[in-house]
């Protein structure tokens, strides 16, 4: 790290937590060993993966709803194993998706007032791996177009137009940590446990670079560093300290620069702002959030402050840049999930300013809500830049995404044992491999719900036959207390 002072518009950014009137209060988050974010936030919604006693669930809060939460907040519950990720559609702040340990892959519908009763339909249900999902992510240009990684070391990507897997990334041998885009979306990065960083073309699932990553044991996690042509991960060494490194993504025989930086044990959440180019640093586990400035020459980065706190950090979620207050000058803003205290506390990093109007020199143009291909032309191999938007002025969506999913308005009905199906679709034989898993799955779910419907009643024999044993003995006893009284 250079000890140099230099120049910056950005030497003083500080971190500011927010009021505890304006936080979070009394969130079940997750205990999940999983190395996961366990927070996903858009401007208008907060979700926030929690603990229920019914399988997997996460909540969803508007974001104007800040201080004490009811216990008794609606819930998404649909899932039937631990929630492990969740991510906000990019073009639509009501959709969002969700990967778990059951396997499945989910989108959900979340209506602009919020949920009103506990969420357990989907607007569709994916399947396709054999092992709990870790990871999902959505296309940072391409509309409906959502990646999957799961235990059985592979990458889906999914059409949600269709509902299929347009094509199966197989070159992963051990568990995959983390997946990244580069802007426009045409390149993915990756980082897996057999210490391999990759570079992917999503279409095809070829290998396009490939090196040696970091060589310690546990988990690691890759970035695009924006429009740079250059990858940052962070990781552990062999002594099992934190480190990152910025990689060409040209030649990752060895990293243009690494930084050791402690040896705490918790996994390093890297966040990249391409607008003003600063790498934050996050730790599980930590109470601190370090930050850098990028640069394109030597030594490639600058170390500029570190915002501090006693309270260490469960998982974090960030704002995308258009729900942002320019008027603040905020440049970044976490919000943090604390181990211990059920708060999700928003932190905004924040540019020192005397005046209020607007910076633009810290606010250009910014990747917005708008698409900029369709799923279907991203397939057909176009790339194209992300539409950007101006900041100036408060934010306000102008776009309506074209979502071809079928939104249920009522309640499905259930035939033969399947929601929404109808006993036609269940002897409809399948076409697909998809479809042929789907219906397994569908199948394996009605198994399990007849078991437990099984067992219930077992246990209501059970409780009716002991009910009929005790009035037996009760008669009895009455009857033989009114011989007694008889013969005396």
């Amino acid at each position: 790290m250079s000890w140099k002072l230099r120049s910056s518009k950005f030497r003083h950014v500080y971190g500011s937590p927010a009021r505890r009137e304006r936080c979070y209060e009394g969130l079940r988050i997750s205990r999940s060993a999983h190395e996961g974010e366990f927070c996903a936030v858009n401007p208008k919604f907060l979700a926030v993966v929690t603990d229920a006693a019914c399988g997997g669930c996460f909540t969803v809060i508007r974001l104007d709803e800040t201080g004490k939460i009811d216990p008794m907040i609606p819930k998404v519950i649909g899932h039937q194993g631990a929630v492990l990720d969740v991510k906000w559609n990019p073009f639509n702040d009501n959709v969002i998706a969700s990967c778990s340990e059951d396997t499945s892959v989910r989108i959900w519908y979340i209506p602009d007032d919020g949920l009103e009763d506990n969420l357990s339909e989907p607007l569709m249900s994916l399947y396709g791996h054999h092992r709990r999902v870790t990871n999902v992510l959505w296309h940072p240009t391409a509309e409906n177009i959502l990646l999957s990684s799961a235990y059985d070391h592979k990458i889906l990507v999914w059409n949600v137009n269709t509902g299929q897997a347009v094509t199966i990334i197989t070159c992963h041998t051990d568990t995959i940590y983390s997946m990244a885009f580069n802007p426009d979306g045409s390149l993915l990065a990756t980082t897996c446990k057999d210490r391999r960083i990759r570079v992917i073309d999503p279409r095809t699932g070829a290998v396009n670079r490939e090196g040696q990553g970091h060589a310690g044991l546990k988990a690691s996690k890759v970035l695009f560093l924006g429009t740079t042509k250059r990858l940052l991960t962070t990781g552990f060494n062999k002594l099992s300290k934190r480190e990152f490194r910025i990689w060409e993504m040209d030649d990752l025989s060895r990293p243009l620069a690494h930084e050791d930086l402690d040896s705490a044990s918790g996994t390093l959440f890297p966040f990249y702002d391409n607008d003003t180019h600063i790498l934050f640093l996050a730790g599980k586990g930590d109470g601190n959030i370090r930050y850098y400035e990028i640069v394109t020459e030597k030594p490639f980065f600058y170390d500029l402050a570190e915002y501090k706190s006693s309270f260490p950090q469960r998982g974090l979620g960030f704002m995308p840049k258009r729900g942002l207050n320019t008027k603040r000058c905020e440049i970044f803003r976490f919000y943090k999930l604390h181990s211990a205290r059920g708060l999700c506390e928003p932190v905004s990093m924040i540019v020192p300013r005397r005046s209020d109007q607007f910076q633009e020199d810290i606010y250009p143009d910014t990747p917005g809500c708008r698409p900029s291909l369709s799923g279907e032309e991203w397939l057909s191999g176009y790339n194209r830049p992300p539409v950007l938007m101006s900041l100036r002025g408060h934010y306000s969506p102008s776009y309506t995404p074209k979502l071809h999913l079928n939104v249920p308005t009522t309640k499905p009905t259930i035939t033969n044992g399947h929601d929404g199906m109808d006993a036609t679709e269940n002897l409809r034989s399948p076409k697909t491999e998809n479809e042929l898993r789907s219906m397994v799955f569908r199948q394996e779910e009605e198994i399990r719900n007849l078991r437990e419907e099984l067992k219930s009643r077992d246990v209501r024999i059970r409780q009716l036959e002991l009910e009929l044993q005790n009035y037996k003995k009760r008669e009895s006893t009455d009857n033989r207390d009114r011989e007694e009284s008889m013969e005396i």
